[in-house]
């Protein structure tokens, strides 16, 4: 694993102007709804009917314990895990999972959804057999069909941006764990995707480079980039989110604005939760 010292600044003669990829569309109406989200495991019933807007250019950061049902949340909004009943609708698509469908029909409604979304995964998920750029290009070129010089100038401009050009060729195990999280946002980036979701990004990460990443988002979310994040950095909620939702058992338990949810928390488990993480010890 490298050592190198972690930073999310441009290498030198890097734009640091934005992306290189612009978020598509912006604006007051949704880019996502989702509408009564079911998903069991065999008798474990884990998302209960959950609802969820997102307006374009909005960030809505998820909280919640352990098992609340976050990240299945995210994974039901790129078809990773579909959920069993709901509807989603996404950029004027709408999918309705208990719709009885063909194989054929089923596939393609998934399709839908992860063709409009990048996910940055909690431990990178990235293939340890490929080269940075070879991890970057998979999606572009394999399952977009995109032209592969296409990709490679795409995939080039964006490892500068975030100050990993000189890594193009190497193997994850030779990167440090920000580095390859700031893969794992790249090969996000890379798809165009209209929605970017997080899950817990920076959790698996030393603290001391927690903050790297947590930079790249902050400016993906300035920049007007549709997201939805799981994460337990209150203070990057606090900062950046347009929204949050706290989820607990399954359900939204609570939503509003920052200073809403966690200056003034309106339901008890809401606030035990937030006292729990911002006073441990107490």
């Amino acid at each position: 694993m490298s050592h190198e010292p972690e930073s999310s600044s441009p290498a030198p003669g890097a734009s640091s102007s934005g992306f290189g990829v612009p978020p598509i569309g912006s604006g007051a109406d949704p880019l996502l709804r989702a509408t009564g989200l079911r998903t069991s495991f065999g008798s474990l019933d884990v998302l209960k009917g959950v609802d969820l807007e997102v307006r374009r250019g909005k960030v809505l950061v998820l909280i919640g314990p352990s098992g609340s049902g976050k990240t299945t949340v995210l994974r039901a909004l790129n078809a990773l895990t579909p959920p069993q009943a709901g509807v989603i609708d996404l950029d004027g698509e709408r999918i309705d999972f208990a719709a009885k469908l063909s194989k054929r029909e089923t596939a393609a409604q998934r399709a839908v959804l992860r063709d409009a979304s990048g996910m940055v995964f909690q431990h990178y998920n990235l293939f340890p057999h490929k080269t940075v750029l070879e991890n970057v290009i998979e999606g572009p070129v394999i399952v977009q069909k995109r032209p592969r010089d296409e990709a490679i100038a795409t995939a080039t401009a964006l490892l500068e941006r975030v100050g990993l050009a000189s890594k193009r060729d190497a193997y994850p195990f030779e990167l440090s764990g920000g580095q390859q999280q700031r893969v794992g946002i790249v090969r996000a980036l890379a798809l165009r995707p209209k929605l970017l979701l997080f899950d817990e990004p920076t959790s698996a990460l030393d603290p001391e480079i927690v903050g790297d990443v947590l930079t790249i988002m902050s400016e993906l979310a300035h920049e007007g980039w549709t997201m939805v994040v799981v994460t337990h950095e209150l203070a990057f909620a606090r900062e950046v989110a347009d929204e949050v939702a706290f989820l607990d058992g399954g359900v939204v338990v609570e939503r509003g604005t920052p200073a809403e949810v966690f200056t003034n928390p309106q339901e008890p488990r809401t606030r035990e939760f937030l006292d729990r993480l911002l006073r441990p010890l107490e």
